[in-house]
């Protein structure tokens, strides 16, 4: 049986670096993207996710490091690029005064698209059929975040960059355009997804972890968990919770601990489970209701990783 030849990755980074100044946007960075996948850029804003795309975009030089993107310089073939690949920056860039067609045919012809089934075809794919003769300034945040995705497809990309997509929106929103970018990646369309929001970024196949420029970690969200979070989660139910967390506060063992709604939340050591935190909370003769074992979570991740 012959072994199957490895897929070209669709990007390639290699200590991507930019600055500004003396600050330092993106630290030598190095990833790389195979087909198919999605891959989510996670971090607070300032930590260098739209700097990096807009060097893979060709938009800003890159000051030490390379990228190539669907085999192409990502800045000396930055035309090639850009034909080829689908963006959806953070602030859509949405005329107020045309219609949803008017938008979507305007944007086709900067991409030589001027037929109509093809863009009929696109609203379809976003949910937008029926509203051709909508003027755009009044849209709702969530039909406008699909009209910029179909913006972004109009040419049929088969990679998309999505720069914090789902900003502003509500989670009814978000959740139904995660929808359209599982159809999309179904299709077999690759795509870069930018967040801050951390459980956005489980819908992801990996996530990269961004801080201060920096990527701190790549991986699948499970793999980044396993990993990267020390101990074991517990959530804790006690109608105490403000002494709650003052017993947590000096219990050994409790590595992280805070409110989580109505209940504590805590990280603690492999070998102080159960039992141990029974213990803390009967020396301090604090009722637990319940005490469950908790998963871990990308916030978890960040924060371990935030804190080296």
């Amino acid at each position: 049986m012959l072994a199957q030849t490895p897929a070209t990755p669709v990007v390639t980074v290699d200590n991507l670096t930019r600055r500004f100044g003396d600050f330092v946007a993106v630290d030598h960075v190095s990833f790389q993207i195979q087909p198919g996948e999605i891959v989510g850029y996670l971090g607070p804003n300032g930590s260098g996710k739209t700097t990096t795309i807009r060097m893979l975009l060709g938009l800003l030089a890159p000051d030490e490091g390379s990228a190539t993107v669907l085999g192409f310089d990502a800045y000396r073939q930055t035309e090639q690029v850009r034909a080829r690949v689908g963006y959806m920056s953070q602030k859509f860039a949405i005329y107020d005064d045309l219609t949803v067609w008017e938008n979507l045919q305007f944007y086709g012809g900067v991409y030589g698209i001027s037929s109509r089934v093809r863009i009929g075809e696109t609203l379809a794919h976003v949910g937008l059929t029926g509203h051709e003769k909508t003027l755009t300034s009044s849209l709702s945040a969530g039909w406008r975040q699909r009209l910029a995705l179909a913006i972004a497809l109009v040419h049929s990309p088969r990679l998309l960059f999505l720069d914090e997509p789902t900003s502003g929106v509500d989670p009814t929103a978000r959740r139904a355009f995660w929808d359209l970018i599982y159809d999309l990646a179904a299709d077999g369309v690759t795509i870069l997804v930018t967040t801050h929001y951390m459980d956005e970024a489980e819908y992801c196949g990996r996530v990269g972890i961004m801080r201060s420029g920096q990527l701190l970690a790549m991986d699948t969200p499970l793999a980044l968990k396993h990993k990267l979070v020390p101990g074991d989660v517990w959530e804790i139910y006690t109608p105490s919770l403000l002494d709650g967390l003052n017993v947590l506060s000096a219990a050994q063992g409790v590595l992280r601990f805070g409110l989580a709604g109505d209940h504590l939340r805590a990280i603690v050591q492999d070998n102080h489970g159960e039992r141990e935190l029974k213990k803390h909370f009967e020396q301090a003769h604090i009722k637990i209701s319940s005490l469950l074992k908790g998963e871990p979570t990308l916030e978890d991740v960040f924060l371990n990783l935030a804190k080296g």
